[in-house]
């Protein structure tokens, strides 16, 4: 690299980095939030239930929406892969643990990030333009206490619940699909996968809708907290929140899955 090239590089290095970091403080102090809440006997119940319901209309629909032709499309490209190598016994727990450990949870989390966490990122972007947490602040509330908290276990929970019922919705479409159209016995799909799935894929699976969740709840609070110069800002904050949001969760799922399948086994962690 040139040396006169340095001076270009390192101011483009430098705002990722610090956007990474006011990320990791943002983090530490919803974190010391939920730890002074709950001590102090001030956690939002009646807003985290709010919250809760709000993002389990805007998300259960969308999600299934997207789990039924996935189902389909993951079922197609396993059944004839299994044919090819011969190893059509095998496409049950193909198909099942291709959801369980990857689809679902990254499905779920998409969905959350796209509908539900856009949504918390334009309230809270909009609570600031129009100087309402300026007002909290002044007053000596805690916003963090009082908004993204809640808000916090509002995704974290209904990440859990979806990821459960997008992983039943999505196994039963490649199920209906390997027996109607590949002709595979419903009693030896099944089988299969009994014989290779585990109760750790499924806490594997969980373990990640939660931690994806915080993720995306972080980043659209973070965003929206920090939104300026009105209504264009405020768009612009949950454009930002979206694409971080992927990002962040597609290399959350690469360090989990790679450290589940170093220390726990199995060949697709």
């Amino acid at each position: 690299m040139p040396a006169h090239s340095a001076p270009r590089v390192l101011p483009a290095l430098g705002r990722p980095l610090a956007e990474v970091v006011a990320l990791l403080r943002f983090t530490h102090r919803m974190f010391a939030a939920v730890v002074s809440s709950v001590a102090g006997r001030r956690f939002p119940i009646a807003e985290t239930v709010v919250q809760t319901w709000y993002a389990i209309r805007v998300c259960t629909l969308p999600a299934l929406a997207v789990s039924v032709p996935f189902g389909i499309i993951l079922a197609l490209q396993v059944g004839v892969l299994a044919q090819e190598v011969g190893a059509v016994a095998f496409t049950g727990a193909g198909n099942t643990l291709a959801v369980v450990r990857q689809a679902s949870p990254l499905i779920t989390a998409l969905m959350l990030s796209g509908v539900a966490g856009s949504a918390i990122c334009a309230d809270l972007g909009s609570r600031r333009i129009r100087e309402e947490i300026d007002a909290m602040e002044v007053m000596g509330l805690s916003v963090m206490e009082r908004l993204v908290v809640p808000r916090m276990f509002a995704i974290v929970a209904v990440a859990v619940l979806l990821n459960g019922v997008v992983m039943f919705f999505t196994i039963m479409t490649t199920l209906s699909v390997s027996v109607i159209l590949q002709d595979l016995p419903p009693g030896s799909y099944l089988a299969s996968v009994t014989t290779l799935a585990q109760l750790s894929d499924l806490w594997l699976s969980l373990a990640k809708a939660a931690i994806f969740a915080v993720i995306c709840a972080v980043v659209a609070s973070h965003k929206g907290l920090r939104a300026e110069r009105g209504p264009t800002g405020v768009g612009e904050a949950v454009t930002s929140a979206v694409v971080t949001n992927f990002v962040l969760l597609f290399a959350a799922n690469f360090v989990i899955s790679q450290v589940y399948s170093t220390f726990a086994a199995g060949p697709i962690g």
